[in-house]
């Protein structure tokens, strides 16, 4: 075990501790999204219930992974070879994952463009149910956004307990961000369709890394930041147009 004294001591230590907290919470924004969406499907009084459960359960999942590292550390072994390629089991997760929110987020955008179709809705009717596909969801998606961020982490520092206290501090901003997103994202029906836009990129990213395709994250993120800029410009746009309108009705 790290002797955490000498930790405390060491500039490096403190520089990989920075490093790996700015990236969790980069890639907590892929989850928080996700939830703000799926959350938002559920009754009133269930949404901050399901968030909060959902992502504390999602910390004891990250925390017990960070346990079994040199486990994980394998899975990016080649297990089988197709058409030349070379695929572990880090890759069909990746590739599973992505194919998760592609779907996710097309059943959802088909929802929101035909919100009569009720068929179409991917989560089950039942409140007891929802609740549950809900949290099963949250789990699912963040099992894979923790194993790419722990490979990612161990190439950063060898020292676990580093390694918890970023995702400890990551899932902190998650829960305290995540009722804020979710309430944004709900009364602005504009940005759902941009979120849910982020995430089907973000499945296609996931789907490419897992073919073994490298796509910078930092594009990604640069391009969500991006059309984000052009939507908070658009929303306070139209804000103005509406004052305008309001302004002109009550001086006639």
């Amino acid at each position: 075990m790290d002797n955490i004294s000498a930790l405390l001591q060491d500039p490096a230590a403190w520089v990989a501790l920075v490093t790996l907290v700015v990236m969790e919470i980069v890639l907590g924004i892929d989850n928080l999204i996700f939830i703000s969406i799926l959350t938002n499907k559920l009754p009133t009084e269930m949404r901050e219930s399901a968030r909060r459960i959902g992502i504390g359960l999602a910390l004891v999942m990250r925390l017990a992974l960070l346990g079994t590292v040199a486990w994980i550390v394998q899975l990016t072994t080649p297990v089988f070879e197709l058409f030349g390629q070379g695929f572990s089991w880090k890759d069909m997760i990746l590739i599973a994952g992505g194919l998760f929110l592609v779907w996710k987020a097309t059943k959802e955008i088909h929802h929101a463009v035909d919100p009569v179709d009720k068929e179409e809705d991917f989560i089950a009717s039942t409140a007891a149910t929802t609740f549950t596909s809900a949290i099963g969801q949250i789990l699912l998606l963040d099992l894979v956004f923790s194993i790419d961020s722990i490979i990612t982490a161990v190439g950063m520092t060898p020292h676990v307990p580093i390694m918890v206290v970023a995702v400890v501090a990551a899932v902190t901003v998650m829960l305290v961000a995540a009722t804020p997103l979710a309430n944004f994202i709900e009364k602005n029906p504009t940005i759902v369709m941009l979120a849910l836009a982020f995430l089907m990129m973000i499945g296609m990213t996931l789907i490419a890394e897992g073919m073994g395709f490298h796509v910078p994250k930092g594009y990604v993120y640069a391009a969500m930041a991006f059309s984000a800029l052009v939507e908070v410009l658009n929303m306070f746009a139209r804000r103005k147009r509406e004052r305008d309108k309001l302004a002109k009705a009550v001086s006639h």
